[in-house]
């Protein structure tokens, strides 16, 4: 069930008995226990009928005791149960999640990973209320995602905007969704946002930044991709040697199977890597740049200066000094 569903039942006020909420994503947990929260009881009503209990603090007898409470002076009691991956035990909530209250709101919060669909908790949860799976957004989707967010609170935003974020924050919505909350206080409703609003309200610089880099790289422009450097050596909060290894190995990853698709067009490109077109048609210009040999190579320095980073056969280099030696064999 898509999320944005579960979320307008909740606003109309058509609750479930159990809200079994579980995945490697935390931020759709949070904002349907947020809805929830929200729109379940009265500001007066939450004193006496809401209980937040925590997995690790918690027992499964406790924890079904407060959720076959009764309410008072109110509707109905909600329960939260929150990190749910740390309660011993979980199983035990089968009998609850079998002939749960109906005078009760339960929600279960298990955040990080996949709860087992196997389990017999997890089939009780789904016959009795709601059970959610709340997957990673992947990388080549998060670009889109960043739009249609954007979107949803009444902005645009430049594809430039949106990768710069992506490559910034990486693959956490919570905390781009944190960071796009900070603009629309700063930004007018109604603007498209570019990356000088990022710059100067995010932090993030629009010239000196992975992204950039890895566009001078692909063109060898050694001249820029020095300088991204030695910004990135001088502002070490700026970008991690493993941030921008593992960017490195992505771009030259496309570029390996860009050269041995059937049809080399925008179109095809961006279809088949699941990038923005403007991406592909970067891409295509840097395959005329490097051949599948010198690809290949690459991603075997990457590999080697991968292991530097982390300390392996490096006892000298600081990650500045590791990241210049890289971006010169890269290009030559």
């Amino acid at each position: 069930m898509d999320y944005k569903l579960i979320i307008k039942d909740i606003k109309a006020k058509k609750f479930e008995n159990i809200y079994f909420l579980h995945g490697e994503e935390p931020y759709y947990i949070d904002v349907i226990t947020n809805a929830i929260i929200e729109y379940a009881l009265e500001e007066h009503e939450r004193d006496f009928n809401q209980t937040i209990l925590y997995g690790k603090d918690s027992d499964t007898l406790s924890i079904i005791s407060e959720a076959k409470g009764y309410p008072m002076m109110a509707e109905r009691r909600l329960v939260i149960l929150k990190e749910a991956q740390d309660l011993k035990g979980l199983e035990d909530l089968l009998p609850y999640f079998e002939q749960p209250s109906n005078q009760t709101i339960f929600v279960i919060n298990y955040k990080h990973k996949n709860y087992d669909s196997r389990k017999k908790s997890m089939k009780a949860a789904s016959k009795n209320g709601i059970v959610y799976k709340s997957g990673k957004v992947p990388d080549y989707k998060l670009v889109d995602w960043i739009g249609t967010f954007i979107k949803s609170k009444g902005y645009g935003i430049t594809p430039k905007a949106s990768m710069l974020l992506a490559e910034f924050v990486g693959n956490d919505l919570s905390k781009i969704s944190n960071e796009l909350d900070k603009l629309s206080i700063l930004v007018e409703t109604g603007t498209t946002i570019n990356e000088i609003h990022i710059e100067k309200n995010i932090g993030i610089s629009k010239d000196y930044n992975v992204f950039e880099l890895v566009n001078a790289i692909s063109v060898r422009d050694v001249t820029k991709a020095n300088t991204i450097v030695d910004y990135f050596n001088h502002n070490p909060k700026a970008a991690h040697i493993v941030v921008v290894v593992g960017n490195l190995f992505n771009h030259f990853s496309k570029l390996m199977k860009i050269h041995f698709l059937p049809n080399k067009n925008r179109a095809t490109i961006a279809s088949t890597l699941g990038i923005p077109p403007f991406i592909a048609g970067q891409l295509l210009t840097a395959t005329e740049t490097y051949n599948p040999k010198k690809i290949a190579a690459n991603i075997t320095l990457l590999h080697e200066y991968d292991l530097k980073s982390k300390g392996v056969g490096n006892s000298s280099f600081t990650s500045g000094q590791l990241m210049k030696e890289l971006i010169y064999r890269l290009m030559h």
